[in-house]
């Protein structure tokens, strides 16, 4: 399949930063963080299948172990071997999965609002969220989608909605609608998103930094610190009025983390 990326930044950086994006995102996600990081660093990010530019999965498979085989295929083809691998959401769930079934290939790993704990109370949730769990309305949802619905799923996902522009509330609404990702995003929704898998998050043990949004509506803060107490290489960042994507929302403080994070020894 053919694969939308970039690669930017300083080509002669041995080991890249690697940008993993979340459920309905894309790479544009990580424009700001980008900018200010890749004086110094080697980025790539790229559009997952079933979202963005990418779009759908010929073999129709969202799984996260696809993911993962997807994610090694792309480095290898770009011919590298270890990367920091950092991940928002869904994308957080793969960077972990991907560190545990590739040690060698990840030498730090940041988990951004991260998937893969189940919350002890149910998260409120952005709309959109909901709307796909639920069949009849996912079916409508993937012939009919209101703007306002994405717009509000959007809103929903930072601390502080004045921040979200009209650049940003189309760009996310046009890839949506995009040939083909609709359905995939329902097909993705398919797959088992809420099994709880501490037991194997336990057995990470690649240097981690943990960052959150106190705000975020779709997965609770208290998982921040699920994630730093299982995982015995890691720390933890808790951003203040920072929603589900810090790195849209805060970026100069993101990338701030981040770079202290990769500095140390």
């Amino acid at each position: 399949m053919q694969v939308h990326y970039r690669d930017e930044g300083n080509s002669s950086d041995s080991i890249p930063i690697v940008f993993i994006h979340g459920t309905a995102s894309s790479l544009f996600t990580w424009d700001s963080v980008t900018s200010i990081l890749k004086d110094k660093k080697r980025i790539i990010r790229f559009d997952l299948p079933a979202f963005a530019l990418t779009g759908p999965n010929p073999e129709k498979d969202y799984s996260i172990d696809y993911y993962c085989k997807f994610v090694d295929s792309f480095l290898l083809r770009l011919n590298i071997h270890q990367c920091i691998l950092i991940g928002n959401s869904l994308g957080g769930n793969i960077a972990w999965q991907y560190a545990l079934i590739h040690p060698e290939k990840v030498t730090k790993m940041v988990l951004v609002d991260a998937a893969g704990i189940l919350p002890s109370v149910q998260p409120k949730g952005a709309i959109g969220f909901k709307i796909a769990q639920i069949p009849v309305l996912r079916n409508i949802v993937k012939y009919i989608t209101p703007k306002a619905l994405v717009i509000k799923s959007l809103h929903q996902a930072y601390g502080d909605p004045s921040k979200v522009n009209t650049w940003q509330e189309n760009r996310y609404f046009d890839l949506l609608i995009r040939e083909g990702n609709r359905e995939a995003l329902i097909d993705r929704f398919k797959n088992n998103m809420y099994e709880d898998q501490t037991a194997k998050i336990m057995q990470i043990k690649t240097p981690t930094l943990i960052i959150w949004g106190d705000q975020d509506q779709l997965i609770p803060v208290e998982n921040a610190h699920t994630f730093n107490k299982v995982i015995k290489n890691s720390e933890l960042d808790i951003l203040k009025g920072v929603g589900h994507v810090p790195m849209e929302e805060s970026p100069t403080l993101f990338a701030q983390k981040v770079a202290l994070f990769i500095a140390k020894k």
